[in-house]
């Protein structure tokens, strides 16, 4: 299961979320999203968890709590919506707010 994760530190690191989410099963991928010009973190981050079970546990666990000083939201993560210009067959985007 694919997971969202926002709100996140520009100083939080791809190891320090692979531990965080340890707590609750086994982290397969952990994605921290980077600007492409300068290589900063954005803020959010792609997490994949093991099952389907061990991602709602990640997502019951983490959602709310603080890492570096940041209330961090997450959720699990949507397939981004498909656009007439060419690309990845698939990948995921942040959750819309509404």
């Amino acid at each position: 299961m694919k997971l969202y994760v926002g709100n996140l530190s520009f100083n939080t690191t791809q190891h320090d979320l692979e531990t965080a989410f340890q707590e609750f099963g086994n982290v397969s991928e952990v994605a921290l999203i980077t600007d492409r010009e300068t290589g900063n973190s954005r803020g959010f981050a792609f997490v994949t968890m093991g099952s389907r079970g061990e991602g709602k546990a990640a997502i019951e666990g983490m959602q709310g709590r603080e890492v570096d000083g940041r209330t961090l939201s997450v959720s699990e993560a949507r397939p981004r919506e498909e656009n007439s210009g060419g690309g990845r067959s698939k990948s995921y985007s942040r959750p819309r707010r509404y």
